[in-house]
């Protein structure tokens, strides 16, 4: 009998990345936005490498300003929000959707609000969130944490990046391959 993989894994074709609010006026407030800045820009550049579609939201651009430049040349219209929960930026969501994939990669700020209204909406329509956990943060430690138990609890999968880009590939027999462990290594 042939393996077969299993549904809980992401799979690349199935799979989409969602970059919450990562915007000028909210990062300096976070005290781990550098990380997930980085963690973050990993995810981009391997769902570039592998196609995997990517889309990006602003809260409120207008008070909190444009996506951190690092972002703006991947994510030149980002959906613009004025709820916390990204699930009302249809036009990507519907489109992965349409295609498919039902598997969307969470990362952004912040973990405890649109991050957690975002990923309960999803689950809500019967998507699969996948937390990148190094990937979002908040201002304080303890909302943080307890929205990562929540989502957990309320059946999203916590992930790390590295597994995200791993279970992305699914064996070391691709192109990709060293270009993202490289990405992983540095």
């Amino acid at each position: 009998m042939p393996h077969v993989p299993s549904p809980l894994r992401l799979n690349e074709h199935r799979s989409a990345l969602l970059v919450i609010d990562l915007q000028e006026k909210l990062c300096p407030v976070i005290p781990a936005a550098t990380t997930v800045e980085t963690e973050v820009r990993r995810l981009v550049d391997a769902a570039v490498q592998m196609s995997i579609p990517a889309a990006a939201t602003v809260q409120y651009p207008r008070g909190l300003g444009p996506l951190i430049p690092s972002l703006r040349r991947d994510f030149p219209n980002p959906e613009e929000k004025f709820d916390f929960s990204a699930a009302v930026c249809r036009q990507s969501i519907d489109a992965w959707l349409q295609a498919g994939r039902d598997q969307i990669v969470i990362a952004g700020i912040e973990t405890h609000i649109c991050i957690l209204q975002t990923v309960l909406d999803l689950l809500a329509e019967g998507i699969r969130p996948f937390v990148a956990v190094q990937a979002v943060a908040a201002r304080h430690s303890l909302d943080h944490d307890l929205a990562l138990h929540r989502m957990r609890d309320c059946g999203a999968t916590l992930i790390s990046v590295e597994s995200v880009l791993f279970e992305w590939l699914q064996t070391a027999d691709r192109p990709e391959f060293k270009l993202i462990s490289r990405m992983v290594k540095s």
